[in-house]
């Protein structure tokens, strides 16, 4: 063995002994308070400051948050500014309890605190009801906060989470599927989903596709998005039972019915429909574990015709590069859900290239907390 060999074990890398003189230096009480009298030092430190005390009351924000929406200020808020007595009898609250709320709401964008005392929107508060599913994913996410009341608890085993329980569709509905369960999945879905549709409908081409095929697709929302863009496609909706029931009346009031199909089943046990060239999967995979969406993908592929395209729309996990929304939240809410994980577009490529996919690539979109989007051909 040469003698840099036995020595290499022994050897601290110089990036590694750099980053440890650099923390220690960082995390030095000397080094903070002597970089607190030099401007340039001082404006940094600020800043670190500042970010670490929002990372601390980030919960309390949520829950101003949480708060804001199921009082419904929003909607007491949307025609005139009303004073705190006003708000505390529209809401039950205490005129005093009000007004620590209002505050921090106006703290946080989403009130306004007018000269004369009064409360109105701010400009995030009153674009919450022109989101889609924004105030229903708010008003879910008592949940999660349940799930991560104990976060150390969480990420040790996390293995009794409640948020596991909400989503049974994911397990593969064995015995079938509640109705008011499914009612709650649908709703949630369909009122957030429109959201997805108009991000991945702004960065695809579907100009030369005839069928599209939507699986997991739901009460349509993707489906009717998309037929209403491109008005010469075939619609094709393939979910559970339990699940699709609604779509047959959504078509049908947004006129797609002639030119639109639903098969009710379970890409888990049951064959995927042939005859559409354009297969869509939107916020499928992120629900399941690796080897369902290999065995999903690869269902896919079958299904499709030489020259067929897939079409995957999710959240993404940054990768290399983690992001807030990827990696700080649909991470954590997956790990929640038990059954799947945020993956990134590399990951989702891979996947695709091991089950026969060609010519996989990303497509970045305006709005990557909202969706994501991988694209695949079949040769």
């Amino acid at each position: 063995m040469a003698l840099a060999d036995r020595q290499a074990p022994d050897r601290v890398p110089l990036r590694d002994r750099l980053y440890a003189w650099r923390t220690a230096l960082v995390r030095s009480r000397a080094f903070q308070k002597r970089a607190a009298r030099l401007p340039l030092a001082a404006q940094i430190a600020r800043k670190d400051g500042e970010a670490l005390f929002d990372l601390v009351a980030g919960f309390v924000h949520s829950q101003i948050l949480m708060a804001f929406v199921a009082l419904d200020l929003p909607d007491h808020l949307a025609h005139r500014p009303r004073d705190l007595g006003e708000l505390a009898r529209l809401t039950g609250i205490p005129e005093a309890r009000m007004r620590v709320l209002a505050q921090g709401a106006s703290a946080l964008g989403l009130m306004v605190r007018r000269r004369d005392g009064r409360y109105a929107l701010g400009r995030l508060g009153a674009a919450l009801p022109g989101i889609p599913g924004v105030m229903q994913m708010i008003r879910h996410h008592d949940v999660l906060y349940r799930d991560l009341s104990d976060p150390v608890a969480f990420f040790r085993d996390g293995s009794n989470t409640e948020l596991a329980g909400f989503w049974p569709y994911v397990f593969g509905a064995q015995g079938g599927v509640d109705p008011d369960v499914a009612a709650a999945y649908s709703d949630l879905m369909a009122d957030s989903q429109t959201l997805v549709a108009e991000e991945a409908l702004a960065h695809l081409d579907l100009s030369d596709a005839k069928t599209l095929l939507d699986i997991g697709g739901g009460t349509g929302v993707f489906l009717a998005a998309t037929g209403a863009a491109y008005r010469n496609l075939y619609l094709h909706l393939f979910d559970l039972p339990e699940v699709v029931v609604l779509a047959a009346a959504r078509f049908d009031r947004e006129g797609l019915t002639a030119r639109s199909q639903i098969t009710g089943g379970s890409f888990r046990t049951d064959p995927l429909p042939r005859g559409a060239d354009v297969i869509s999967l939107v916020r499928v995979l992120y629900d399941h574990s690796d080897e369902t969406i290999r065995m999903l993908l690869a269902k896919v592929h079958a299904a499709l015709p030489d020259g067929g395209r897939v079409i995957v729309a999710e959240p993404m996990s940054g990768g290399t590069t983690p992001t807030r929304p990827g990696d700080a939240y649909f991470g954590i809410y997956c790990m929640a859900m038990q059954t799947g994980r945020a993956r990134s577009a590399d990951e989702i490529r891979a996947h695709l290239d091991a089950v026969g996919f060609t010519q996989t690539k990303s497509v970045k979109t305006s709005r990557p907390f909202v969706t994501g989007l991988v694209l695949g051909n079949k040769a």
